[in-house]
């Protein structure tokens, strides 16, 4: 995918204000419009035209673009890193299907999902919902901690110029907390008017990969490496989850990519997952004269072919 310059395409400097962002904008509609243009590519270029100002027009998405796309040139190659909007303070609605239609891939990647907020009669005064992601560790479904989150929230200045506002929360993180859940803080959204009463703030969860575990839905995954004589003749072995230790059974004659189901030890949620161990065979290294004469001892006195079964 193609990284974008949507302030080059708009002809403005990165600090452009939102006043100047609008001129060139009008500037550029007026050459390239499809119905007024006589340039070959117009109706190209105006497409292009449209998305960078659907970007650089809204404080948010202008917020989020700066922040990944430093360093990249037009047409580069260009991936955005997972969860890159994570700690992002959004309140703008989301996007119609049938604009994402008319936009890129490259800004379909980055907005795409973004939620976007209920709509309200005129006649409400209530404030409008916010929407953030957290990013949290497979630990903290847990231990369900309490965690200092801080959020970025764009807004234009007097001057029209774009500025971060960051503010910082402690949250409660509920026990049981999964990947898509919504965490919601009642009356930290955007304020309401008049007597009414504010919006909330909604803390969408994902987690950081983990080096030990992988999660699927409520189920935890881990490899469990055995000794070839725990998987031979079976064993007793702990297994360090975060919620403490858990001892094991593992059946004699256990292969590597064997697979045990241990119920009710994924994460503690309603109903709790299980925990999945996939099992691995860890050979000790014959790197010293003892251990040489064990393996050589075996390959003597085992009548063993590793190859057999996978010839018949």
């Amino acid at each position: 995918m193609e990284y974008k310059d949507y302030y080059q395409i708009l002809g403005v400097k990165r600090d452009a204000s939102l006043d100047e962002i609008k001129k060139a904008f009008r500037r550029l509609a007026r050459q390239y419009h499809p119905d007024v243009s006589k340039e070959p590519d117009a109706e190209a270029r105006m497409k292009e035209i449209n998305e960078a100002y659907a970007v650089l027009s809204d404080p948010e998405k202008r917020a989020a673009y700066d922040a990944l796309s430093a360093g990249y040139r037009p047409g580069q190659e260009f991936r955005p890193p997972p969860d890159w909007d994570a700690g992002f303070e959004f309140s703008a609605h989301g996007i119609s299907p049938e604009d994402l239609a008319g936009f890129s891939d490259f800004f379909n990647e980055l907005f795409g999902n973004l939620r976007g907020r209920p709509r309200y009669s005129r006649n409400q005064t209530r404030g409008e919902d916010h929407h953030a992601k957290i990013l949290l560790d497979i630990e903290d479904s847990f231990t369900a901690p309490s965690k200092t989150i801080t959020l970025r929230a764009p807004r234009l200045d007097a001057s029209g110029h774009l500025v971060l506002d960051t503010r910082t929360l402690n949250v409660k993180i509920p026990k049981g907390v999964r990947p898509g859940q919504i965490i919601r803080l009642a009356g930290l959204g955007a304020p309401g008017q008049g007597s009414g009463p504010a919006g909330d703030l909604l803390l969408e969860v994902e987690f950081r990969p983990h080096p030990r575990f992988r999660l699927d839905g409520r189920d935890l995954h881990l490899t469990l490496p055995l000794a070839p004589w725990e998987a031979a003749l079976g064993a007793v072995v702990p297994v360090e989850l975060p919620s403490g230790t858990l001892k094991v059974r593992i059946p004699a004659g256990a292969q590597s990519g064997d697979r045990l189901r241990v119920r009710g030890k994924g994460l503690p949620s309603d109903p709790p997952g299980d925990l999945w161990l996939e099992l691995k065979v860890v050979l000790p290294p014959a790197d010293t004269p003892k251990a040489r004469e064990l393996y050589e001892s075996m390959a003597r006195m085992l009548s063993f072919d590793p190859r057999a079964r996978s010839s018949k």
